[in-house]
């Protein structure tokens, strides 16, 4: 984790809790962390679990890699530094969005296992769930899809850096949830993400 370079920062403790606003909402916050290959699915699934929370009258919020990387995070690559950078920053606002109540459903590629994990240790200390979602695809489905051209672009050599050509991606050993994207109907991947986070008792539609 980075290191605090501010000095004379203190928490500033508030008189609402975490609970106060789950209580308000009506279901528990935690973040879903959909990590795979670029075109492996993450965001489809993303969006179409988000719009069927949004039915059952649960809150989530989408984070989206390219979307966070038009705002809060513009200034960073794809250097190994940066994608941790990158990994850091959303950890970060995901906790916010969690101690908020909301459910935050987190889409990046996330190449890196200690990445992740650093993440889940985040939300772990703080006594926040956090569900690693592996949306495993193969490399030759993913790159079959390539929505946005990129592999095409990589293997050009007009993208450095790009994970599953030239830069490495480290699969999940443990995750919750272990979907196959290549295999699986959208709607069956939705469900058992539904099906885990009823378990877990964070939503209870």
């Amino acid at each position: 984790m980075a290191d605090q370079k501010a000095t004379n920062v203190h928490w500033h403790e508030g008189d609402i809790t975490r609970e106060h606003r789950e209580k308000t909402l009506g279901h528990k916050g935690a973040t879903l962390w959909f990590t795979g290959l670029s075109g492996s699915g993450k965001s489809t699934v993303a969006v179409e679990l988000e719009g069927t929370l949004h039915e059952m009258g649960v809150t989530s919020y989408r984070l989206d890699g390219d979307n966070v990387r038009m705002g809060i995070n513009k200034n960073l690559g794809f250097s190994a530094e940066d994608r941790t950078e990158n990994i850091r920053r959303i950890g970060e606002v995901s906790k916010l969005f969690v101690d908020s109540g909301v459910i935050a459903l987190s889409s990046f590629i996330s190449p890196y296992r200690a990445d992740r994990d650093q993440v889940r240790e985040l939300h772990e200390a703080a006594g926040m769930e956090f569900i690693e979602i592996f949306v495993d695809c193969s490399l030759e489905a993913a790159e079959s899809r390539d929505p946005k051209g990129l592999y095409k672009k990589a293997r050009a050599g007009e993208i450095k850096n790009f994970t599953g050509i030239d830069d490495p991606y480290e699969a999940p050993g443990k995750p919750e949830i272990h979907l196959h994207s290549d295999q699986q109907e959208l709607a069956e991947e939705v469900q058992e993400i539904l099906a885990l986070l009823r378990e877990r008792g964070i939503i209870n539609a």
